[in-house]
């Protein structure tokens, strides 16, 4: 299962509801609508939720629009949000940055509740592979 790490005073806006956007640099892990994520606490390595993508798309600072800001923790300025951003990455952040905007919803699965949906994920996946070939 995938997994993204949040601080633990994001991890607290997340599960109040005030977050369900969160912005990521360089997404090794193909990040993408549907896909199912556990939530880690970064300083401890504790899941605090598992949860849906409901969309994901990639822009940069400089062109984040107020959609891309709706659900997402605000800065003073754009300088905190770039050595904010600086600091988390250990590299330089920029308006010439790509950035991937996720959105999620805030949906607890129980293990067999993702049981089933991987199931049928894959159930899925297998009809059309098979009208494929």
């Amino acid at each position: 299962m995938k997994t993204l790490k949040f601080k633990k005073t994001l991890s607290q806006l997340i599960l109040s509801g005030e977050k369900n956007t969160t912005w990521r640099l360089f997404d090794d892990k193909d990040l993408s609508s549907w896909d199912i994520v556990s939530f880690m606490i970064s300083e401890t390595g504790e899941e605090f939720l598992r949860t849906r993508l409901v969309s994901a798309r990639e822009t940069t600072f400089g062109e984040l629009s107020d959609e891309d800001w709706e659900g997402h923790e605000k800065f003073v300025s754009d300088v905190e949000m770039y050595e904010t951003y600086s600091g988390y990455y250990n590299r330089p952040v920029t308006p010439e940055s790509p950035v991937k905007i996720i959105k999620f919803e805030y949906d607890l699965f129980s293990k067999d509740e993702l049981q089933w949906l991987m199931s049928e994920w894959k159930n899925s996946y297998d009809k059309i592979s098979s009208l494929i070939d």
